[in-house]
C-alpha cells in the first residue's frame, strides 16, 4: 500500500451505487488517484478515458474503446463521467487543498 491507495479508496467511495468498476481495477484507481493529485476538480471525462486507456492497454490491447476520446460514441463516452465526477468529489472532500 502506498500514498496513492487512500486516494484511490476515496475516489471509489464517491462513485454512485450503480457504477461497476471493472474487476481487478486497483491499478486503474491508482491512475485516477494521480489525476486527483494532478488535476483535482479540473479533471475531465477525457482525462479519465486516457487513464483508463493506459490501464486497458495492459489488460486487452484490442479493446474497441482504445481510441481517442473524441472518436468514441456518446454512449461510450458516458462511461467515463461517473469516474470524473468521483475524482472531482474526492477533490472537494479534500477541501480544495493540494493533495500531499
Amino acid at each position: 500500500m502506498t500514498y496513492l491507495d487512500p486516494l484511490a479508496d476515496l475516489i471509489r467511495s464517491h462513485l454512485p451505487p450503480d457504477a461497476e468498476p471493472p474487476a481487478g481495477s486497483d491499478d486503474l484507481f491508482r491512475l485516477y488517484a494521480v489525476l486527483l493529485k494532478a488535476k483535482g476538480e479540473q479533471v475531465t471525462d477525457e482525462d479519465v478515458h486516457d487513464a483508463w486507456s493506459a490501464w486497458m492497454q495492459s489488460i486487452d490491447d484490442t479493446h474497441k474503446a482504445l481510441v481517442p476520446f473524441r472518436e468514441l460514441d456518446p454512449d461510450t463516452r458516458a462511461f467515463d463521467t461517473p469516474y470524473a465526477d468521483a475524482i472531482r468529489a474526492a477533490a472537494r472532500a479534500l477541501g480544495h487543498r493540494p493533495v500531499p
